[in-house]
């Protein structure tokens, strides 16, 4: 990751942070004033992206470390695996917030019907966590941060969690207090959705996944347009954590000089490197025609 774009993804981290952590000390007081277990769950899984932050935090850091002798091709599947390790946290988080509903819907005795406060908080958190997720999701985008997208999308989470929780209180404050634990067991349910997502992306991006054919082909129109290239044999790319690797075969004239070829190739090396900022590298081999 370039050095301008860890800057951003660390500055949207500290806010993330800082947003966080007053949105679930808010719930929190929230969810004992009004005695409501979905705005509890939803204050436990907006602490719990503290926590997930940090690890995008330190993701980033890592990545964003020059290319050394143990790891000659740089460190940025580092920050996949701090989207993974994000994903399973958000995956532990939904489990307990999910068994500590289903335990109330089965108990339904001890139930109470939550105050109001817990319904401003549900639809505070509703827009505070919207706007957070397309910040990051901004960022995310402007750096080819996978980790920032992970986290962009723990706060849709939230975001779609608070919704769950507002629907609850408002149904158990109609005279339904059971749709207060029910909603919690729903945002578990948003929760492990959105983290089975985050970690199949991470999975790809460190399985060699091919980018996606949108690029490929405005990879092989760039390759094609080259002066000298009378064909594309190849093209191979792989993602790599928020970087990418192509390495294309072209054919040419084969009746031309090794410099001739080589100025061909050397072309087609700087049009990609060019047009396509995220590619970090790339081999073109020239085939004789």
């Amino acid at each position: 990751m370039k050095k301008c774009d860890e800057r951003v993804a660390l500055r949207v981290s500290r806010v993330s942070i800082g947003v966080n952590l007053l949105l679930s000390a808010l719930k929190f007081m929230a969810g004992l004033l009004a005695h409501s277990g979905a705005m509890l769950s939803d204050a436990v899984h907006s602490a719990s992206d503290v926590l997930s932050t940090l690890v995008v935090m330190v993701g980033v850091r890592l990545a964003g470390k020059e290319p050394d002798w143990d790891h000659p091709y740089g460190h940025e599947r580092l920050e996949s695996v701090a989207a993974l390790l994000l994903a399973g946290m958000l995956a532990l988080t939904g489990l307990l917030i999910g068994v500590q509903g289903v335990r109330h819907v089965l108990n339904p005795g001890a139930l109470q019907v939550p105050g109001a406060l817990a319904l401003w908080a549900a639809a505070l958190s509703i827009g505070v966590k919207e706007w957070m997720y397309r910040y990051t999701k901004r960022a995310a985008q402007k750096t080819g941060s996978d980790a920032l997208m992970a986290d962009a999308w723990h706060h849709r989470s939230d975001a779609l969690s608070s919704v769950g929780s507002f629907l609850g209180i408002f149904g158990a404050r109609l005279g339904f207090p059971l749709l207060d634990p029910l909603a919690a067991a729903v945002i578990a349910l948003f929760i492990l959705r959105a983290a089975f997502g985050i970690a199949r992306d991470s999975v790809g991006r460190l399985t060699d996944r091919a980018c996606d054919e949108e690029i490929a082909a405005r990879m092989r129109a760039a390759i094609l347009a080259q002066p000298g290239v009378l064909s594309l044999d190849e093209l191979r790319t792989r993602v790599f954590g928020s970087r990418l690797y192509a390495d294309v075969a072209i054919g040419a004239d084969g009746s031309m000089t090794l410099y001739q070829a080589h100025a061909i190739a050397e072309g087609v090396h700087v049009a990609l490197e060019r047009e396509f900022p995220a590619l970090k590298h790339c081999t073109v081999h020239v085939n004789a025609l």
